[in-house]
C-alpha cells in the first residue's frame, strides 16, 4: 500500500460521510415536503457543496504522484475534508414540528455552511503551492474569490439568493480549472 492510498482512506471516509449526510438530509426533506417551504437557493447551495466534495475526491487522484507526504499534509487534507463535512451538515436543515422555510434556514444555517467553506478555501493554496509547486499568485487569487464570497454570505445573509447563484458559478469555474 502506498502512502497516498493509506492517506486517502481517511479522506475517502470523511468525504463519504459528507455525501451521505447531504443526501440523507435531502431525502428527509423530500419525505417531509408537505411541511416544507422549498427554496431554489438552498438546492443550489447544496449542489455546490456536493461539487466541492466530488472535486476534492477527484483532485485527490492527482496527488498519487507525490512520493513524500508529511504529517502536516495529512492534517491539512483531513481538515479540508472535515470542513466539507461541516458545510454539508449545515446546508440542509431537518424539518421540525412546525415545518421548515428553507430560505429562512439557509440564511441562518447557510452562514455556518459558508463559514466551513471559507475555511476549506484555505486548503487549496497549501496543496497547490507546497505539493504541486503551482504559481503562488494564481494559487492565492482563485481561492481568495471564494473566501470573499463566503464572507459576503456570512456578513450579508439577506442576499443569500444572489450569493447562492454566484457560488454555483464560482464552483463550476473551479471545476473547469481543476478537472
Amino acid at each position: 500500500m502506498t502512502q497516498h492510498e493509506y492517506i486517502f482512506i481517511a479522506v475517502s471516509i470523511i468525504l463519504g460521510l459528507a455525501i451521505t449526510r447531504l443526501l440523507s438530509n435531502a431525502a428527509m426533506l423530500l419525505r417531509g415536503r408537505e411541511k416544507i417551504s422549498f427554496h431554489w437557493s438552498s438546492a443550489i447551495w447544496a449542489f455546490s457543496i456536493m461539487l466541492y466534495i466530488l472535486q476534492l475526491w477527484w483532485v485527490g487522484w492527482g496527488l498519487r504522484v507525490l512520493e513524500e507526504w508529511q504529517f502536516t499534509d495529512f492534517i491539512v487534507l483531513v481538515f479540508g475534508c472535515s470542513c466539507l463535512y461541516g458545510a454539508s451538515e449545515m446546508v440542509l436543515s431537518e424539518p421540525g414540528e412546525q415545518g421548515l422555510d428553507m430560505f429562512v434556514e439557509s440564511q441562518r444555517w447557510g452562514r455556518l455552511s459558508a463559514f466551513f467553506m471559507l475555511l476549506y478555501f484555505f486548503v487549496g493554496p497549501y496543496i497547490n503551492i507546497f505539493k504541486f509547486n503551482a504559481p503562488v499568485l494564481l494559487s492565492l487569487v482563485v481561492p481568495s474569490i471564494g473566501i470573499a464570497l463566503m464572507a459576503l454570505v456570512i456578513g450579508l445573509p439577506k442576499h443569500f439568493r444572489f450569493w447562492s447563484v454566484l457560488f454555483l458559478i464560482y464552483s463550476m469555474s473551479i471545476l473547469l480549472l481543476t478537472v
